[in-house]
């Protein structure tokens, strides 16, 4: 470096330049979105600078921002300020910056110095502020930098997987901009005569009954008819309103397909009425839901219930994987797809385990089947083993343990043949480490709170997920209760967990840049271990904090933030970056990027020089994002 200082040397992009420049900057965001026309008004009021390695680019001192700068060659970190809480940046080819001083008319709070031989665009706030105006992504991008990559790596995803996908609509719309659809209603007093009349004439399947306010009152299906008409010999004079259903399960006009079909699934329902501000406005059938598609979620998950025999269910447990393949080619978003996989994975579950009780002459009235880990949060990806425990009521454990343990195996081992792998750590059913009475588990749950080591409190975390999910349910409710009860009998336990979540490195540089581990031509990072269990675990950490009883790391990270005192837009990213961490591992998984990886590979385990640039960009923001979160957790209880 030489002693004396060099000035950036400033010169306007010949013409010769400008088609080269703007076939460049078309690569990256937000350039790729933009009208060609306004990439050229980005061109034409540029500049280009040069900056020697470990020159000063901004500082502090620099006064309020004047321009943007968009990175083309070499890079450029910021460290020291605000970099020193929220981590250094590395701003590479194709990266614009500093955007939140620019916006905010302000200095930059931190220093940035080239890291080599760099150049780049200058563009006048003027300049800047005239473009906003005239472009909406290029405003839309400065104004949710993580959120815009988000949102066109979610649009690649579903284009990759358009060719597979088994349905035309996307369960990502949203209730409201369904085609209107006038419900078939009636007042509870009508006499069935009319009502099944009505029906027949209209050739529908069902009936809904309002209010004077028009209020969902309840609903008569055609399958109701037979039993709560036909078999008890009802007079088709009785009013309608003594045999119909209800309460009526109903969703709103902002929820979506998706939640239509997990409503469906779970309640075995064929209808579910629309409301707009309490109102009916439409009304949804399993038909309308799936006429597009050969593989109907609810069909799926009848099928799964009724299975005869584990073989059957092997064979269910492909189709589930398949099912989740045409959902991502669909553009459902990664907190839909992992509920949906989460759901059907229960299902076969629960189902497996009445096979098992049923063979072996056990009474499931006296046993819970306990999800740990992501299937407690559900949260599951495709390739995920298994997280499992028994709870049993017994008046004599050393008794009665041995038969609890051979089912557990035995249910163990069949999920291992359906493609559930068996659990590398133990954490099984099959395990006497997992199967106790309430009792035991309420100690042994109690003792890690009170007097676990670190180690012991890391290892314990994927149990405070727990859920129950078949079997006598309530076996479950006193440890959940003990779990959200800790932080207040055990003020130390929140500073031990944020002590083990801080023990997972986020892969970024002392620069800010991705930092995978390289191993031959390969640069690997774990999604799992190095990403998304960074916000689990503070998420997790936060809704035990504030006594919040919600499940899943985005609804926590939601419910969290305000008690936190966190931005709005800072829980948008951190939500942002842990659901596109989640949508990459589930292309990983779902063979985007080659087969579904064996048991004995790392299925969360990316190479990320085979990362397209949008995905590339999006991992190291969701990483910083991970980090900021971690800095809170030091804040909070490291202090």
């Amino acid at each position: 470096m030489s002693e004396t200082p060099v000035s950036p040397a400033r010169s306007s992009p010949s013409t010769s330049l400008l088609g080269h420049l703007r076939a460049e900057l078309s690569q990256h965001m937000p350039f790729s979105a933009m009208k060609p026309e306004h990439v050229d008004e980005f061109l034409a009021a540029a500049s280009q600078l040069y900056f020697a390695p470990n020159e000063v680019v901004l500082d502090p001192s620099s006064g309020p921002v004047q321009a943007l700068l968009y990175v083309r060659r070499g890079s450029v970190s910021g460290r020291r300020g605000v970099a020193d809480t929220t981590g250094p940046i590395e701003y590479v080819a194709g990266d614009l910056f500093p955007v939140g001083a620019l916006l905010a008319s302000r200095a930059v709070t931190a220093t940035y110095t080239t890291n080599e031989d760099s150049f780049c665009l200058r563009l006048p706030a003027a300049a800047v502020q005239a473009l906003v105006l005239k472009s909406a992504p290029f405003a839309d991008f400065l104004n949710g930098r993580v959120l815009s990559f988000l949102e066109l790596s979610r649009r690649a995803t579903q284009a990759a997987f358009a060719s597979q996908t088994l349905a035309e609509q996307s369960l990502e719309t949203r209730l409201a901009d369904l085609p209107p659809k006038t419900p078939l209603s009636c007042a509870p007093g009508t006499p069935l005569a009319e009502a099944l009349s009505t029906m027949h004439e209209r050739r529908v399947g069902s009936m809904l009954v309002l209010g004077e306010q028009g209020q969902v009152l309840g609903i008569l299906t055609r399958h109701d008819i037979l039993g709560r008409v036909t078999l008890p010999q009802r007079p088709l004079s009785t009013p309608i309103s003594d045999v119909m259903s209800q309460p009526v399960q109903t969703l709103d006009v902002q929820h979506r397909l998706s939640d239509a079909a997990m409503l469906m699934s779970r309640h075995g329902l064929r209808h579910v009425p629309v409301l707009r501000e309490g109102r009916v406005v439409n009304i949804l059938s399993e038909r309308d839901l799936f006429a597009m598609q050969r593989l109907s979620l609810k069909q799926l998950g009848a099928s799964l219930r009724s299975a005869p025999d584990e073989a059957t269910l092997v064979m269910l447990a492909g189709r589930i994987r398949e099912f989740a393949r045409n959902l991502l080619g669909q553009g459902v978003h990664a907190r839909q797809l992992t509920e949906l996989v989460s759901h059907l994975n229960d299902l076969l579950a629960e189902r497996l385990v009445e096979l098992v009780a049923a063979r072996q002459g056990l009474d499931l009235s006296r046993a819970c089947w306990l999800a740990f880990g992501s299937e407690g949060r559900s949260e599951q990806t495709v390739a995920t083993d298994q997280d499992n425990g028994l709870v049993f009521d017994s008046d004599d454990a050393e008794r009665d343990r041995p038969v609890w343990l051979a089912f557990g195996r035995e249910v163990n081992e069949a999920l291992d043949r359906a493609g559930y792998p068996l659990c590398k750590g133990g954490v099984m059913a099959g395990n006497p480490a997992c199967c106790h009475t309430p009792a035991e588990w309420a100690d042994r749950i109690g003792r890690w709170i009170e007097h676990g080591a670190p180690q012991d409190l890391l290892d314990a975390s994927i149990y405070f997920d727990l859920r129950p999910v078949a079997g006598h349910l309530a076996l479950a409710a006193p440890l959940q209760r003990l779990i959200a009860q800790a932080p207040a009998r055990v003020p130390r336990f929140l500073k031990q967990m944020a002590d083990n979540s801080l023990r997972r490195g986020v892969p970024l540089n002392w620069r800010g840049g991705l930092d995978p581990t390289e191993e031959g031509a390969h640069a690997w990072i774990d999604l799992k271990l190095q990403g998304t269990a960074i916000f689990v675990d503070a998420a997790r950490l936060y809704a035990l904090a504030h006594g919040l009883d919600v499940q899943g790391t985005r609804a926590r990270l939601e419910a969290a933030a305000p008690l936190m005192g966190a931005a709005e837009r800072e829980a948008d990213s951190w939500v942002a970056s842990f659901e596109f961490l989640q949508m990459l591992r589930l292309q990983l998984q779902l063979g985007h990027r080659g087969p579904l990886p064996g048991p004995d590979d790392n299925p969360n385990r990316i190479d990320v020089k085979q990362l397209n640039d949008i995905d590339r960009r999006l991992l190291k923001e969701s990483l910083r994002a991970a980090r900021h979160l971690q800095q809170r957790l030091q804040l909070d209880y490291q202090r």
